[in-house]
């Protein structure tokens, strides 16, 4: 019976963590040709305090705890390019976008763990 139930855990981890449908992830070398194309929102959900040590200066901070409330003052129709540490939360903060009619949401694989910029 305990093996159901941590199968169930285990399953819902990895649902949650899968990347909603339409949502592609580049690698950092694909973002570093990205980062002059004004066209693009790039979008770092950190906390404040983790953006204040270490960021890349086109994206701007809307921690995840917040995007929700932030998303009308973001473009649906742009490109939107989403970066956290590892991936995980702006796996999530691309789901949110996706499912708030974003058309082209782009997850940055590694995170800023794999930025060497």
């Amino acid at each position: 019976m305990e093996w159901i139930f941590i199968l169930l855990i285990v399953g819902f981890l990895v649902w949650r963590m899968m990347p909603a449908k339409g949502v592609r992830s580049i690698s950092t070398e694909d973002l570093k040709e990205m980062l002059n194309n004004k066209a693009i929102q790039f979008i770092d959900v950190r906390t404040p305090n983790e953006f204040k040590g270490r960021h890349i200066k086109e994206f701007k901070n809307i921690p995840l705890n917040i995007l929700k409330p932030q998303l009308e003052s973001l473009d649906k129709s742009k490109e939107t390019v989403v970066i956290c540490q590892s991936g995980m939360r702006s796996s999530q903060a691309a789901k949110i976008l996706k499912n708030a009619g974003f058309m082209n949401v782009l997850n940055v694989a590694g995170g800023m763990s794999a930025w060497r910029g």
